[in-house]
């Protein structure tokens, strides 16, 4: 993680109206899906107190549905239409006061995407009939599975719609003002009134979702008027014993017609005035199955500073800003008064702990979201999230680590993500461990997936510098062979040494320029091992090594996009997630691609919301895609193959084969045979990539 000189502006304390918090962090809503029937459980509690003991100044829980069931999106949001959910408000207000933060509810009424409507066979409440439809073609890359899950959130059943009438906007004032009151009997701090993403707030809001010829539609003032009745009811309800903040689109993205940062803007001059303490500016991609990774999610750091910022001259309340707002970013914004208080959703839950590490000085300790959209996948079809790094989201018993019952010295063969992982986690117990791997470098495959996924190289440096931190002992360019772990005289093994990428299997596939990951590998690093490549590609590996900036994935994504002395036509056969990112990778640095699919599906096992943005920005950038493709022979200068019968041709200067990739752990069979206690974690034991790789090491070391 970047560190800045200091964080004394992020860290330092904030108000907002009657609230006064002691930094200037905020954990977003993030939904956890854990409630029973909208009652909070002991898992939200756990999972919300702990970021408040990790020094979070305010926790916003997850949507919460002002008329539960009605306009919910799930039974496992929090409710508060009934007093019954008053206790399990109060019990989290607690947890979270006592652990030094303070709490916010985020209220709202999901509209047309309150799929509990749909499944209880009621209309979606919406302003007005859509007269648009989805485009739904990236669902291609979702496998049946995926698809059986999402539809089964709501019975398979397709949804109405219901146009509010002015009974139903009174009920809805009504009943977000009651929502407000019970917060508030709770011990609650803050609302939050959710404005945006497309909920019924947000859609009465935007011109696409609204168009009505009444006093709650046309211009701007008309269709923000519900929004400021729900806001100026809640604020006389609730006075000064609670603040009151409003979360709006800085824009919207994905329709002509969307939310423009100038309507955000004129909204919140008139979210002010109507009563709101703070103004929370998000952003949406409207369409969920194409920009999900545009809003409300986004994937670039910083993604609606710019907005937040423009918004924020317009008000005299705080404005807080979200996004990835990384703490290097969220510093320098706020100390130049752009912002007033950063969320940190995703960063918050890979590590609940990272407002106390800045505060101790010690950013480079702070373990990294690393984007992958592996959490909020789990939202699609209702279930709780999961963090590829922190295994403990969701389960927050695993922490803290307990000091095993006696020490033991453990050998670590492969310094991937799950042998330093399991290096990390066993020497925190109190083990002795040492880790050896072949190569002159920490990080294993996840080292080589740096170059092609950018946020991969934060969690490398963060695995490089624990290593570090703890003394664990490193033997790199050194073979692991049964002599000599036999000579190292360990009480375990863990065979942490990666996938097995075998060569194609078909006519041609022995041909010096075609490559698996493994041999490509190499040759960027510039290993000796790469000596048997193409003449091209060893140049390019010797360029690498003789530039001295291999040991740098920074500065060969910069010196491969000015120099890539690569064939023109380059030809990727498998499309999951490697081959994928790998297509996208070199089409961006001008190469014409093909990429060969066997499948239907691209990019498995990646998380859905990124997996649609990966294809459609490897479309954007020209990769030919073919799928349900079978290669038939590799030639000098092309590979052939067929779709549906029908026989294809593509050029091939190089040829990438990213297919067959299997576990495969033969050393653990041979230290087996001499009787040496061995665990095989990662992706030796089961291919599941970064997400396997943490998990599995948490699996042995956080029990041995």
């Amino acid at each position: 993680m970047a560190r800045t000189s200091s964080y004394s502006h992020l860290l330092g304390r904030g108000q907002i109206g009657p609230m006064s918090l002691r930094n200037r962090v905020v954990l977003p809503a993030m939904d956890m899906n854990v409630c029973v029937d909208g009652v909070i459980e002991q898992e939200d509690i756990d999972h919300y107190a702990a970021r408040a003991a990790g020094g979070t100044g305010l926790i916003i829980t997850g949507a919460a549905a002002v008329a539960y069931p009605i306009g919910a999106t799930s039974t496992k949001e929090p409710g508060l239409s009934e007093d019954r959910f008053v206790p399990g408000l109060r019990a989290l207000a607690d947890a979270v006061h006592e652990a030094g933060g303070k709490l916010c509810v985020q209220s709202t009424h999901h509209g047309k995407v309150a799929r509990i409507d749909t499944l209880n066979d009621r209309p979606l409440l919406v302003p007005s009939k859509p007269n648009y439809t989805y485009d739904m073609s990236a669902l291609v890359d979702s496998t049946p599975e995926e698809l059986g899950k999402m539809a089964a959130v709501t019975g398979g059943k397709a949804g109405s719609t219901h146009t509010a009438t002015a009974d139903d906007i009174a009920w809805l004032i009504q009943t977000w003002t009651e929502a407000a009151v019970r917060c508030r009997q709770s011990g609650v701090d803050a609302i939050e009134i959710h404005c945006a993403h497309g909920y019924v707030l947000g859609a009465f809001l935007n011109r696409i979702d609204n168009l009505r010829d009444d006093e709650y539609g046309g211009s701007l003032t008309g269709r923000a008027r519900l929004a400021c009745e729900v806001i100026a009811s809640v604020k006389a309800a609730v006075g000064d014993t609670m603040a009151v903040l409003v979360r709006v689109a800085g824009a919207e993205f994905g329709q002509e017609g969307a939310l423009t940062n100038d309507e955000a803007c004129a909204a919140s001059v008139l979210f002010e005035e109507a009563g709101a303490d703070a103004i929370h500016v998000t952003g949406w991609g409207r369409n969920p199955f194409s920009n999900f990774t545009d809003g409300p999610l986004p994937n670039k750091v910083g993604a609606y500073l710019d907005l937040a910022a423009e918004i924020k001259k317009h008000v005299q309340i705080p404005v807080i800003a979200v996004g990835r707002m990384l703490p290097d970013v969220a510093e320098e914004a706020i100390a130049a008064g752009r912002i007033d208080f950063a969320a940190m959703g995703r960063q918050l839950l890979a590590d609940p702990e990272l407002v106390n590490k800045l505060a101790a000085d010690t950013p480079e300790q702070v373990r990294p979201c690393i984007n992958c959209y592996v959490c909020v996948q789990e939202n699609f079809w209702d279930d709780t999230p999961l963090c590829a790094v922190n295994p403990a989201l969701g389960d927050e018993r695993l922490l803290p680590l307990h000091p095993a019952r006696r020490g033991k010295r453990v050998v670590v063969v492969g310094a991937g993500p799950s042998g330093l992982e399991t290096a990390r986690l066993l020497t925190l117990r109190g083990h002795h461990v040492t880790v050896v791997d072949k190569s002159d470098r920490l990080g294993g495959t996840l080292w080589f997936s740096t170059l092609t996924t950018p946020d991969n190289e934060r969690l490398l440096d963060w695995l490089t510098a624990e290593m570090k931190r703890l003394n664990i002992e490193i033997r790199l360019k050194t073979t692991a062979t049964p002599e000599l772990i036999r000579g190292l005289a360990p009480d375990h093994v863990v065979v942490a040494t990666g996938a097995v990428r075998p060569r194609p299997d078909i006519p041609g596939g022995d041909l010096p320029h075609v490559h698996t990951g493994e041999t490509l590998r190499n040759l960027l690093l510039g290993n000796a091992a790469a000596s048997d490549g193409s003449l091209v590609l060893r140049a390019m590996g010797k360029l690498g090594k003789l530039s001295g900036v291999t040991k740098s994935p920074t500065a060969i994504r910069r010196l491969t996009r000015s120099f890539l002395p690569m064939g023109h036509d380059v030809v990727v056969i498998g499309g999951s997630l490697v081959g994928l990112e790998l297509a996208e990778w070199l089409a961006d640095r001008g190469r014409n691609v093909t990429l060969l699919e066997s499948g239907t599906p691209l990019g498995l096992p990646m998380a859905m919301p990124r997996r649609w943005t990966a294809v459609r920005r490897a479309a954007e950038l020209g990769v030919h895609v073919h799928r349900q493709a079978t290669v038939t022979r590799i030639t000098s200068d092309a590979v052939e193959f067929t779709v549906k019968d029908e026989a294809h041709t593509a050029p091939a200067s190089t040829v990438v084969y990213a297919a067959d990739t299997a576990a495969g752990a033969p050393l653990a069979r041979e230290l087996e045979a001499t009787g040496i206690p061995v665990e095989v974690v990662g992706d030796a034991g089961q291919v599941d990539y970064i997400e396997g790789a943490i998990h599995s090491a948490w699996k042995f070391a956080t029990a041995y």
